[in-house]
């Protein structure tokens, strides 16, 4: 598919899927509105486009844009640019047209723009309270509260090489115990395909991460040492390298920041939410629809008939 159609598809879903909300907006305004826009600001955003006079500016263009798959938008500038004016143009193009129908009247679009501004307005709301609420002091407690959940632990790296038998497993320590390659071997016998492609590895895992008969072997051993016995799971049967340990680091505070003011929003908000509940009047109606349905006789059980 060329790179013209593509563009044309996506800013056309952008463009015409949001246009009564892009109506309501400055850069969408009506035939003769002025833009609530300063001096300094339009000089910084230049005019890319007129339509029967009527500017187009480069911001418009770029929240089109920041609508487009991740792909389109990483395409160098001078590639998509005259694309996404031409589909603003056109989206600008038909909202004339509608202003002319008077469509900006129009029940339904009234109806359909409140409501987005409601939700803008709730947007903007809960964005600007959330900001003002997670002060420094809280990700900080935030953060100590992390660390008391998520101390460090130890972790084990190690090989593995898995077989369906005990037989099969107790010849492999033998042929080790001869000096054969554990990572040689892995490849050429254990029925674990993903760990055998790398000679058995298995990274770095704490002790929760495996299951209990395995986890308790290889945390059981030293750096450098193989199991002497092999070890049984529903897996099958193990013979275990264990290569090094460690005990982990916790994350820096920066590290997790954005996490902790992820979880605290979505705390905050909660709240929120709760004390407004609280200090409002709220009535609830019953809908006819909404009651719950008779139960149901047992099975077997006779059904009442009506009387003629």
């Amino acid at each position: 598919m060329k790179l013209a159609t593509v563009l044309r598809t996506a800013t056309s879903a952008v463009a015409l899927g949001g246009l009564l909300i892009a109506a309501a907006s400055v850069n969408a305004q009506q035939p003769g509105q002025p833009a609530a826009q300063s001096a300094a600001a339009k000089a910084e955003d230049a005019v890319v486009a007129k339509v029967n006079g009527q500017e187009i500016r480069r911001s418009e263009v770029d929240r089109v844009i920041q609508g487009l798959p991740p792909q389109v938008q990483m395409m160098p500038p001078q590639m998509i640019l005259p694309a996404v004016i031409d589909q603003v143009i056109n989206g600008r193009l038909i909202s004339q047209q509608g202003y002319k129908a008077g469509l900006q009247n129009d029940a339904e679009v009234k109806d359909r723009l409140k409501r987005a501004e409601e939700r803008f307005v709730q947007e903007a709301y809960l964005t600007r309270e959330v900001e003002k609420r997670i002060t420094d002091q809280r990700l900080q407690e935030a953060y100590k509260k992390y660390l008391d959940e998520h101390p460090a632990e130890d972790e084990v790296k190690a090989r593995h090489i898995l077989v369906e038998n005990e037989a099969d497993a107790k010849q492999i320590i033998e042929d080790l115990k001869k000096g054969a390659d554990f990572a040689k071997l892995s490849t050429e016998k254990s029925k674990d395909p993903g760990a055998a492609q790398q000679g058995g590895d298995l990274g770095w895992f704490s002790k929760a991460q495996m299951v209990e008969p395995f986890a308790n072997a290889a945390f059981a051993m030293k750096p450098g040492e193989t199991s002497q016995a092999p070890v049984q799971t529903q897996f099958g049967w193990h013979v275990i390298k264990v290569e090094d340990r460690r005990k982990t680091t916790p994350p820096t505070f920066d590290q997790v920041r954005e996490e902790l003011k992820s979880d605290l929003s979505e705390k905050t908000i909660a709240e929120m939410v709760d004390q407004l509940r609280t200090q409002a009047t709220i009535e609830r109606f019953p809908i006819a629809d909404a009651e719950p349905a008779a139960p149901a006789a047992p099975a077997g059980e006779a059904q009442p008939q009506k009387k003629p």
